[in-house]
């Protein structure tokens, strides 16, 4: 099938320019290349295409069909160069963005929505799960992810900004139960278990003047699996959680939430923009990155 369609655009050349040299030079292929083309193309077919003279070359009745054919094939090909083309360097056709449920609403929405705005030629999908989504199977263009690395050679990872985590509280709650001061005083309190994240009631504490670690299990006896339920149950009383200040910022401004043991810091995350690694990025990938970089660094 690809020799056929190699032949015919040889052959639509060659009617073009009325010469087997004159398609040479502009294939860059040799003479002698472009008449096999043709006797490859007129035996697969079965029939001759053209007739051949020492002064000029014409078309047989099948030929002439068939030209109408080879035309239409080269100008679709033609087509589809321009349109990948125009998709490599402009802000056109589809991006697929993967995020989790709350940085979507809470930045990456905010982030891109006036670039959106200005871009209507701009197909948009957002992934949002708290789940790992394959960028290959899913077809992804840019995948956000918080993780202390990213160590995978397939990818291309853009730190946008440094994440803190903090265990917070509501007052109401902290006003009814025993005072927190030091971490040995987390074993009288309750932790609001966020299933996404990795051993999620047990809380890394470092202190802050000295550097010591300290690990501690907490008790836990409600669970979710969902960032935004786990917010609304802190401000309701109903425990401490481990969160990311950038996903409580609102809460902790109008003090809904509050941050404990602040002698205290737990392990740090960066959140990155990833991609597949490529030689060359198309624009829309490019400059939905800037956006990104531009938002997270102003914020």
């Amino acid at each position: 099938m690809l020799d056929n369609l190699r032949g015919m655009a040889v052959f639509a050349s060659v009617v073009g320019h009325g010469s087997f040299s004159g398609s040479a030079r502009e294939l860059g292929i040799t003479t002698s290349a472009v008449s096999q083309q043709i006797r490859s193309l007129e035996n697969e077919l079965g029939v001759i295409l053209l007739h051949r003279s020492t002064r000029k070359l014409s078309l047989t009745e099948a030929g002439e069909s068939f030209y109408e054919a080879a035309k239409d094939v080269v100008s679709a090909a033609e087509q589809g160069r321009i349109k990948v083309n125009q998709l490599r360097d402009e802000l056109a056709g589809s991006l697929r963005v993967a995020t989790t449920p709350e940085l979507g609403v809470n930045h990456i929405l905010p982030a891109l929505s006036t670039w959106m705005a200005a871009h209507d030629d701009l197909s948009i999908t957002y992934l949002a799960d708290n789940h790992y989504i394959d960028m290959i199977d899913e077809r992804i263009d840019i995948a956000i992810r918080m993780s202390p690395t990213i160590n995978d050679s397939t990818l291309s990872s853009h730190p946008l900004t440094d994440v803190r985590q903090m265990l917070v509280a509501s007052p109401q709650y902290l006003r009814q139960n025993t005072k927190l001061q030091t971490p040995k005083d987390l074993a009288d309190h309750q932790l609001i278990c966020i299933e996404i994240m990795k051993d999620a009631n047990q809380i890394d504490l470092i202190q802050t003047e000295t550097g010591k670690k300290t690990r501690t299990k907490l008790n836990s006896r409600i669970y979710t699996n969902n960032v935004f339920m786990a917010t609304t149950l802190a401000k309701e009383g109903h425990g401490l959680v481990r969160m990311m200040e950038m996903d409580i910022k609102k809460e902790l401004e109008s003090g809904e939430l509050v941050e404990v043991l602040t002698g205290y810091q737990l392990p740090s995350f960066v959140l990155y923009a990833v991609t597949l690694n490529r030689d060359q990025q198309p624009a829309k990938i490019t400059r939905c990155l800037e956006v990104l970089k531009k938002y997270f660094h102003a914020n």
